[in-house]
């Protein structure tokens, strides 16, 4: 195989190139000493310089035919108006790549960067980063005997196993440190993970976590914020608020503060859950239950930093990252006026739905796992199943009416009370049976309100006109639709089992179908309060 000829290219340094009559060749010089080693040989340099060291590039040539007559030194002047200005030099080296006649079958490129300004030596880097230079770099260094040493440095990070290696291992631990270390084997909710990790590490934009009540949002979040503390991003606190709990005046003072006499009882300052926050993290959950005023103040929080406490003639500043979750259909409630639009279009840049228990069927087992690792660090209390009453509780879990209505919250207690009531440490097959009579009843409607919620909706005579068994089944879809915060939601638990042999399963439109066998919407069942 032919030995590829090297190229260098490379800048004139004023200052390191530099040197006059013979005691020139006392100091060290990095352009020349790249032509002076005796097992590198290059062929050719590529010598750019500004105009007004003119004469410092002929000298160079001169020297380098001195040293090593074999190399062809190719001289190219680059005006620059200001050495350090980046956009300048930027462009005054890419132009150059882009009219360069790269050979690369033929010869081998080197770009040395210990030459010219810091920033022409990043410029350098950048270029070749992105291959408009089709090159290796290559650094020089002095030592005391010349011509000092040389190292070519391959930018393809790929070819470093190592280092990918490591960078892949890191994105593992990040991205099982947010699932709290329980091996999932759902693939949407994996996947969702790994880009709410990309994301939450690359951004300081407002995060939206949908999803059900009970489906780990507030676990979410503050496993986001310890990541992002984890890698310096942020330095302040982890602030959670349930928006739900707040109304009125009460919650205008709880986010933003007030100054002491602005209402009955103020009896002194409060700077404001937003203020504390400021440096970190607020979780603002249940975002929909905000009142419209409140939500207004928010907006300007987020978009200008700045906001006035109660009572207060003087801005507050507060620089936080917001993420809000809900389990409301936030653009439903922007088209019935309970919710900003405005607000909605800031806090909607990533948007992140959770799904529910439901949708994650085969995540319960390694779910039951982590409850009992918690539960013994908690108690202090090692508590296993035996090996039948892990396998039956596990095809009563993932079984169509497992409703799992409170989602991972079900499963949490659930996990609490059979290994409380756990004789010896050991689970057995009776105390999994007295569970699932719990649990099936705690999801069981009362047999009067589904039927009295069918009967309002379609009126007695068309109620009474319908068989027993659709009457029966037509309840049951109602209740499940009153629960949920969504028609998909809804679709998804009614066609738990059949979806998964739909290569596209549409739960909603099913849903929406079903409904209209009786002249219903899905509006009129949640509006229903039987």
């Amino acid at each position: 195989m032919v030995q590829k000829a090297y190229v260098v290219i490379g800048l004139l340094g004023p200052s390191l190139d530099h040197g006059t009559g013979p005691a020139r060749w006392q100091r060290w010089r990095p352009t020349v000493s790249l032509c002076q080693h005796e097992d590198f040989l290059v062929t050719r340099l590529e010598l750019l310089y500004q105009p007004q060291f003119t004469r410092l590039a002929e000298l160079l040539v001169a020297d380098i035919a001195d040293v090593s007559p074999e190399t062809t030194v190719r001289t190219t002047p680059v005006p620059l108006e200001d050495p350090w200005d980046f956009e300048e030099v930027y462009g005054a080296l890419y132009a150059f790549a882009r009219a360069y006649p790269f050979q690369p079958e033929h010869e081998e490129y080197l770009v040395h960067i210990t030459t010219g300004s810091h920033v022409a030596q990043i410029c350098l880097f950048l270029l070749t980063e992105a291959h408009y230079f089709p090159a290796k770099l290559i650094q020089t260094s002095p030592q005391r005997d010349d011509p000092g040493t040389f190292a070519i440095i391959d930018l393809d990070l790929s070819k470093y196993d190592r280092l990918a290696s490591r960078f892949r291992q890191e994105q593992h631990e990040a991205v099982s440190f947010l699932k709290s270390g329980i091996a999932t084997r759902n693939l949407h909710f994996n996947r969702l993970i790994t880009q709410i990790e990309h994301v939450a590490i690359a951004s300081r934009e407002p995060f939206l976590l949908m999803g059900p009540t009970g489906a780990g949002k507030s676990q979410l979040a503050k496993r986001i914020y310890e990541l992002k503390r984890g890698r310096h991003q942020v330095q302040g606190a982890f602030v959670e608020v349930n928006c739900a709990t707040m109304r009125g005046d009460a919650a205008m003072s709880a986010l933003f503060g007030h100054v002491k006499g602005a209402f009955t009882g103020a009896v002194r300052d409060r700077p404001g859950l937003l203020r504390t926050a400021d440096g970190g993290v607020l979780f603002l959950d249940e975002i929909g239950e905000l009142g419209l005023d409140e939500q207004a103040m928010l907006l300007r929080a987020l978009e200008e930093k700045v906001f006035l406490p109660l009572g207060s003639d003087r801005e507050t500043r507060s620089d936080f990252q917001l993420i809000a979750g809900t389990n409301r259909d936030l653009a439903v409630m922007v088209r019935d006026g309970r919710f900003r639009d405005d607000l909605l279009a800031r806090i909607n840049l990533w948007t992140f739905r959770l799904p529910g228990l439901r949708d994650r069927l085969e995540d319960i087992e390694p779910n039951l796992h982590y409850e009992l690792e918690q539960y013994a660090q908690r108690t202090g209390n090692q508590v296993t199943f035996s090996r039948e009453a892990l396998a039956h509780f596990l095809h009563f879990a993932v079984a169509p009416d497992a409703l799992w209505s409170g989602n991972f919250r079900d499963l949490n207690a659930a996990m609490i009370r059979m290994a409380t009531l756990a004789p010896g440490g050991r689970i057995s097959l009776q105390v999994v049976e007295e569970e699932i009579m719990r649990l099936r009843a705690a999801w069981q409607p009362t047999a009067s309100q589904p039927m009295a919620c069918g009967e309002q909706l379609l009126g007695t005579e068309r109620w009474q006109a319908l068989d027993l068994f659709d009457r029966l089944q037509l309840a049951s879809v109602l209740d499940v639709c009153r629960r949920a915060p969504s028609l998909s939601e809804a679709g998804r638990t009614l066609f738990g089992v059949s979806r998964e042999r739909k290569t596209t399963p549409n739960d909603a439109d099913r849903l929406r179908k079903y409904l209209a066998r009786f002249g219903l919407e899905w509006s009129q069942c949640k509006a229903t309060d039987a």
